[in-house]
């Protein structure tokens, strides 16, 4: 019968193994998603990606505008369709700012299109397969989706404010707030 000694240093000795096994294969998915986000008064990132109407879309489309540019984690799921939601029956409100909505997501320009057909959305939606825009707004979750963060760029395109894991509910509140307070 082995001593209590013994199997308390198999059990150390294992559970430290385990941990550092463990921490060899998360460590390197971690440092993966710590993009640092575009911060206030930074020109906001250059990119082009594909929407749900065909043809590739540009923050510089826009300029003269003010772009809310927000990244959500799933079409057809329950917190970005109420997001969605809001926004589209904000769309007046927005136009009436100067200022347009895109959506980004990992999801793919057919989701997109499935997504505004069931939900009657007329903003345009992005599609970020690759996930190169998502990281470079550091919005690229631990799950490997779009993580829920809105960066309101300016007309002549720099970040005018930015929202990190915001409530769906009442976000385009928010940022319509924002806009009043930018107009001042």
């Amino acid at each position: 019968m082995p001593r209590e000694g013994t199997n308390l240093t198999h059990r150390f000795f294992f559970t430290h193994r385990l941990f550092a096994a463990v921490a060899l294969f998360v460590l390197p998915f971690a440092t993966l998603h710590a993009a640092e986000a575009p911060q206030v008064g930074q020109a906001a990132p250059e990119f082009s990606l594909p929407s749900q109407e065909g043809g590739n879309v540009s923050p510089r489309d826009f300029r003269g505008k003010w772009v809310v540019l927000y990244f959500y984690p799933k079409d057809m799921t329950q917190g970005c369709t109420i997001e969605a939601h809001n926004f589209q029956q904000d769309l007046p409100k927005y136009a009436s700012r100067n200022a347009v909505i895109v959506g980004v997501s990992v999801d793919s320009t057919d989701s997109h299109k499935e997504f505004c057909t069931k939900e009657s959305l007329t903003f345009k939606l992005l599609s970020d397969t690759d996930k190169k825009v998502v990281e470079q707004y550091g919005s690229l979750s631990p799950r490997g989706v779009a993580a829920r963060n809105t960066f309101l760029i300016d007309p002549a395109g720099r970040i005018a404010k930015v929202w990190t894991t915001v409530s769906p509910a009442k976000h385009s509140e928010e940022v319509l707030a924002a806009l009043a307070e930018a107009a001042r």
